[in-house]
Parts: C-alpha cells; structure tokens; sequence
C-alpha cells in the first residue's frame, strides 16, 4: 500500500501550477450590465459587447423553455436526440455528423482537444477568435498565429504555407470575429484544396447566418475530408444565455470527439428553445436582416465621423480612434458598455455591437461628446 501521508512534503504542488497556468490566460468576455452598474454607480447601461441579438428571444423558444421547465428535475436527453433529428434535417445530413456543445466554445475546444497535443501545431489567423489560441495552449499544442492580410482579412495563402508535418488543425472565422471580414466559398474552396487531406479544417461560421444569402450552403458545398463547419445559437438565434453550439463533420471524425464530451453537456432549456428556434427562421432571418440594416446605419455613423474601423460581415462594428483606452471609460462611465480590442493587438480599436435603434442612438450620442470633448 502506498504511503501518501507525506505526498505534499515531496512535490511542490504550488509551484506546478504556476508554471502550468503561466503557459494559459483565460476568455475574457463582454462586461455584464450589472457589474458596470457595480463598477460605476450608475442605474442604468446599454451593452454593447457581446455580439447579442438585441431583440431577444424568438417567441416559440419561450414557449418550449416554459413547458420543458416542469421536468428540469430531470436529466435532459444526453444525446440530444430530437435536436440532434432537427439539425440532420434542416442542413440534409446523417445524425452521426453532429456534435453538440455547451456553446460553440465547447465544441471548438473539443475539436482541438481531440486532435492536438504536445508537439503539434495549431494554425489560426493572428487576429483570428482568440479561443483558438487558449485551446491550443491548454492541449499542450503550439499556437501558430498567421498575420492577417490587408484589410484585417485571413491571409489564406500565408496560412496554407504555415501548414507542415506537424500541423493537425487549421482554425478559420468566417466571418471572423473581431475583425468582421469574410472570405466567399471560391477562396476557401481553393485554399482548402492546398491542404494536406489529413489536416483538420475547422470552419468556425457562428455569425454565418448574416451572410448565408452570399455563402450559400456551405455545410455541402465546400470540400476537404477534414472539414468541420460550426455554428451557433447564441448570434442570430437570440439564445446566448442558454450556451448552444453544433457542428458538422465527416461520421468518423465526430465518433472520435464525442470521446471527449461530456455527458449531458446541453441542458434541457437549451435543447427545447434550440428545438422551437431552428422551427421559427422566420423571426430568425426577419431579425437577421434588421440587424445588417442597423450594422450599414452604424458604419455609415462610424465613417462620416472619420472613425470607422473596416467594413464588417456580422452583428457588430469597428470604431477606431487612437485614444480608445480613454474613450472606452468616457463610454462606460456614462452607461455604454464596448469590446475593446487591445487583446487582439489593436489597441486603438473598440468591436461595438449592432444594438436597438434606441441602444445606437444612445451609443452615437455618448461617441459625439467624447469627440467633441477631445478636439476642445
């Protein structure tokens, strides 16, 4: 029988674990209204740094979430098996394609974490979503960064180059986030075909349903036989706070991440809305185009100001200014919650979500008093 009595007197636990979360830095997310309010002493704040859907929750995902609640003292269905049905109809693949997570993150984690290790490479875009590179950190894998091309865009040809022997992943956004840029399918198709067949592709398409009229399906269109094409429920679906993610993939590749799910990993409110949701695209598509009309409102704003970052392809914009650190308190001190950008290398950029009509105005109001305030 081992002796382990005196197990903490030989191994200095304390410091394995700083040299192990040295490597690692946790996602940082939008500011909560509530601690702004906490932070500022404030009653009231407009968020906007999330990418949410600002006009809530489609009315049939109520409806399922209020009758599922009844059994919420129940384990929900750990196989996900009637959305699980619905997702293999509404994109016209086999059930055995999906994988269902917590969130997208979730399964952009699993992805990674089934497929790269010690040794092996990572390749995502510089300014790429940044869950790539914790991911990749926390698998033990190399982060390999490629710098973007003019215009904050993925530079494909610079990522293909990047690819070696030891490369088992390959992370693209499309549209990325933050940046908002996009690629159509020619160019991906193209820069899939350079790769290696063994080479995992993950296509991460969470703000997809923003520019699926210029994508065009692209779950059947593009090819590679490592391809994996994600998506979520948090965007243009409106249910962010339930944490709903899927992707689809060849059969074999998704018995191998289903190893590394969790059981009961979508809980059963989730389930139900994503259920009622993915049964209502028209309130769906009919918010998504009021979303795009209010994103061409704000750029416009953004760009007669002189302060417009890039032109970008989902929910949100980009409001560059060289004082941003200092205009994103003046924003928040007066209610306004952005992203700042200083994570991704941009220090001088704030990510601002398309909001309500109501939540742009008081966003452009705030915005012209700082400018005015800097120029006196």
């Amino acid at each position: 029988m081992t002796d382990c009595s005196n197990l903490s007197d030989k191994i200095d636990w304390q410091a394995q674990a700083v040299v192990q979360s040295a490597r690692l830095h946790p996602y940082i997310p939008g500011k909560p209204i509530e601690q702004l309010l906490r932070e500022k002493g404030i009653s009231t704040a407009v968020k906007l740094a999330s990418n949410e859907n600002p006009y809530g929750v489609p009315p049939k995902a109520v409806a399922a979430m209020q009758k599922a609640a009844t059994q919420a003292h129940r384990y929900p269905d750990g196989n996900c098996s009637k959305l699980r049905k619905a997702l293999a109809t509404f994109h016209q693949v086999n059930e055995n394609t999906l994988v269902l997570g917590n969130g997208s993150n979730e399964v952009l984690e699993l992805i990674i974490r089934t497929f790269a290790g010690a040794g092996d490479d990572v390749v995502f875009s510089q300014r790429g979503f940044i869950v790539y590179a914790l991911a990749a950190q926390a698998a033990g894998a190399n982060p390999v960064a490629v710098a973007e091309a003019d215009g904050l865009t993925h530079d494909l040809q610079a990522m293909a180059a990047a690819v070696n022997e030891c490369t088992k992943l390959v992370c693209i956004a499309n549209p990325n986030n933050p940046t908002g840029t996009m690629h159509d399918t020619a160019s991906l198709q193209a820069f899939l075909d350079q790769l290696p067949r063994q080479v995992i592709v993950l296509l991460d398409e969470a703000y997809y349903e923003f520019v699926s009229d210029i994508l065009g399906d692209t779950v059947h269109v593009l090819q590679h036989p490592g391809l994996i094409i994600s998506r979520t429920f948090s965007k243009a679906y409106g249910l962010a706070g339930l944490r709903l993610g899927y992707a689809v993939m060849a059969p074999e590749i998704a018995s191998l991440v289903n190893r590394f799910r969790e059981p009961f990993n979508v809980n059963l409110l989730a389930q139900e809305a994503a259920l009622a949701a993915l049964d209502d695209q028209s309130w769906v598509m009919q918010h998504v185009q009021l979303m795009n009309e209010q994103r061409a409102v704000l750029e416009k704003a953004l760009q007669q100001r002189g302060v417009l970052g890039g032109v970008s392809c989902g929910n949100f914009v980009l409001l560059k200014h060289e004082a941003a650190k200092e205009l994103t308190e003046w924003l928040e001190s007066r209610g306004v919650i952005p992203r700042p950008l200083a994570p991704y290398g941009m220090p001088d950029v704030l990510r601002i979500s398309v909001g309500l009509d109501s939540e742009n105005e008081v966003f452009l109001k705030t915005l012209d008093a700082f400018l005015v305030a800097v120029a006196a």
